[in-house]
């Protein structure tokens, strides 16, 4: 379904942090991917696809807006990892000669779409630094992967972090609170 139809899988991400109108639906599907080529502010294309996850199940009307239902929450918590490639991004040669030396990285791929749900909801920019390239943009997610498993496809629970910012994260030399200030760890 979703390897056919590019943006449905950012559209139940983007769903999946708060229910959205179709006006919402059809800006978000453009923002996150400008390649569709809709008229803004036209809401056919959108219509269309609100329908096709209406009748699989996925969302639901409530009132004006369109929220996920019990299954789409389930397809998008699985969505993220089974989404991701497994060419992830890899490092060290083979052939080690003076001032080289080979390591491994353990990266997570996150799922393309989900990056891009991301990006698009944070302006394409590290909110910390101001960098602005995606290729510099990691996914950050606030609360770690791999302690809540819950919170890995909540786009509420990720920042496009500059990858030095990330790093930086990760060891917690600064914190973001709950109003979004950025604590630096009183160490550093």
């Amino acid at each position: 379904m979703c390897e056919r139809n590019v943006g449905l899988r950012s559209l139940l991400y983007a769903l999946s942090a708060a229910p959205m109108s179709l006006t919402e639906i059809s800006t978000q599907q453009l923002e996150t991917h400008p390649e569709l080529g809709w008229s803004p502010g036209q809401t056919d294309m959108a219509t269309q696809r609100v329908n096709w996850l209406r009748s699989m199940g996925l969302i639901e009307k409530n009132g004006d807006k369109y929220q996920l239902t019990d299954d789409g929450r389930q397809f998008v918590s699985q969505a993220v990892e089974e989404w991701a490639t497994t060419d992830g991004p890899t490092a060290g040669n083979t052939g080690s000669t003076a001032g080289t030396y080979e390591t491994t990285i353990h990266a997570r791929v996150v799922d393309p779409e989900f990056r891009a749900t991301v990006l698009s909801r944070h302006d394409q920019t590290c909110p910390v630094s101001g960098v602005d390239h995606p290729s510099l943009l990691d996914v950050a997610h606030v609360l770690p992967w791999s302690d809540y498993p819950q919170y890995r496809a909540d786009v509420t629970n990720v920042l496009p972090l500059s990858k030095t910012h990330h790093a930086a994260f990760d060891r917690g030399l600064f914190t973001i609170d709950q109003d979004y200030c950025l604590r630096v760890n009183p160490h550093v």
